[in-house]
Order: structure tokens, then sequence, then C-alpha cells
């Protein structure tokens, strides 16, 4: 079976097409303990995770992810943005538009191709959720979580909780030296935290500007990352919410692999991110040969 190397701005993936395999073939792809040995860097492909590209009755493709300990994510917004890229390049869909079905609905990526080739992918990641049933986070489930204070180890931290269709979990710090400090040693235990029933990403962000924000993100099921699509919009909704972005106004929001653009529609009618798609390498995979080492 083919697989695709990809990243975007850092955040690897495999990109699985499943469109056109047997059932027995796109489950053993789809099975945790061979995403494990996938995503391996030392006894496997090596990625953040896996994105098995699928049929859909409702969009051009669906996209499924499966992050690097086997687990499954809603949504990834540097993943769609590959699985678009694929999907236009290789995958027989060469339209400016192409809609992808994912966990967090149907989404909508524009392409940006010079001389038959995707460049840059603008997605319509829809609407931000903003109330604590909607995230999913325990409390009120009708209310918003807004700068409250999380305690970890006798600290409190302010978050300002929101979901791009997966829960992102905000804090703003005030040095930019603080955000990968904080990362490595509060976001592990702010993604298993009791608010979050489904754990949650956790973002620690720098605003340098109305315009331009610095970006850590620890991911749910991958650790830091070099980059985070949804962490990003996250943010930049958390930004506007309390006071410290603009709506309608592109913000540049700069992660460890590189920078995204996010705009956050007037009245928060919706998030578009804009940023690269970089094909790697090709493979073939042995599935019955892979299998994930002991830990």
């Amino acid at each position: 079976m083919r697989f695709a190397k990809y990243h975007g701005l850092g955040n690897d993936f495999l990109v699985v097409d499943l469109r056109d395999v047997s059932a027995a073939d796109a489950a053993a792809a789809q099975d945790p303990a061979r995403v494990i040995a996938l995503c391996d860097r030392q006894f496997g492909v090596g990625g953040d995770g896996v994105l098995a590209v699928l049929p859909s009755t409702t969009a051009d493709a669906r996209m499924r992810v499966l992050n690097s300990d086997g687990s499954e994510a809603e949504m990834c917004g540097n993943g769609i943005r590959c699985v678009a890229k694929e999907l236009h390049d290789r995958g027989g869909l060469r339209q400016p538009e192409i809609a992808i079905e994912t966990g967090a609905g149907r989404l909508t990526c524009a392409i940006d191709a010079v001389d038959g080739v995707a460049r840059s992918v603008t997605v319509a990641m829809g609407l931000p959720r903003l109330l604590r049933g909607e995230i999913p986070m325990t409390g009120p489930a009708g209310e918003r979580c807004i700068e409250q204070a999380l305690e970890l180890g006798g600290a409190a931290h302010a978050i300002t909780c929101v979901s791009m269709g997966n829960p992102h979990a905000i804090t703003f710090v005030d040095a930019r030296d603080d955000a990968m400090r904080l990362a490595t040693t509060v976001g592990p235990r702010v993604e298993h935290h009791a608010w979050f029933p489904n754990r949650t990403n956790a973002e620690f962000a720098y605003v340098k500007d109305r315009r331009e924000i610095d970006l850590v993100v620890w991911e749910r099921g991958c650790g830091i990352t070099l980059a985070c699509g949804t962490g990003a919009c996250a943010t930049t909704v958390a930004a506007v919410v309390t006071g410290r972005a603009d709506e309608a106004t592109p913000v540049r929001v700069n992660l460890p692999g590189g920078s995204l653009e996010i705009t956050v529609a007037a009245g928060l009618a919706g998030v578009a991110m804009k940023g690269p798609a970089l094909h790697v390498f090709d493979g073939e995979l042995d599935l019955a040969r892979l299998v994930a080492r002991p830990r």
C-alpha cells in the first residue's frame, strides 16, 4: 500500500488514500497498533499522525485523523491542508475548491496552485465553539470558560477554552520564553485534567501585538509539535474574545515550524486558516509486517 509523507510547518503526517483499497486493507491501515508503529521515529516511518483518506457521501473525500499514540482526533488543521494537496495534486481532484468531511463537519479548502501544484491552502474552518458543553468540558453546559483559573500543582493558570471541532485550552503568557517552558511542563497536565472528559490540546500564547501571536502547542495524543492549525485558530479566537486581537483582521500566528494566517470573521461567524502544505516523499507499506514495538 502506498503512503505519502507530508508536513504542514513541520507538523508531519503519513497520508494514506484508502478510497480504492479493500475493506480489509483499509481497516488494517487504521489499526491503532499499526498507526503507533508507523509514527515511531526510530523504528517506523515517523510522524505526528496518520491521515486516512476515505470515501464520503457528503463531500469530495473524508479525512480520519489518527494520532501517533493510536487515538483519534476530530480534526487537524495542518493535516487537512496536506490531504487537500494530496487530493488536488495526485488524487484526481484538480479543482479550485475541495470539500473534505471531518469529525468537525464538512470543510471547504481553497487551493492556491501554481502550474497545477498546490502551494498553499485556505481552509474555512467553520464556527468556533465556546460553550462548555460543546468543547466538551465539565461545568454548566451553556457557559463559556473565559480566563478561568485552572489549579495545577499549587499554581493557577488562566485558561480560555475553544473548540474548533476538537478541544483547546489557551493560556496567554507574559513573556515569549514562557510559552515553551509551560507547554513542556504544564501542557501534559492540562491535557489530562478532569475538566476535559476527552482530554484537550493546550496552547501557550504570547501576544506580540494585535496582529501577531507567538504560540507553542501541547497536542493531545502527540505532545509538543512544530505546528497546530486548529490550535492557531482557537488561540486567535481566544485573543479576540479576550480583547487581545480584532475580528475580521488577519493575525499572523508564529509556531515553532513557521507561521499561519488566521482570520476570525465578524461576530465569530467563522474562522479562516491559510498556510502551506508540502509533499516530502512516497513509500510502500507491508501492513502484514508492521507491528508496534513493545513499550
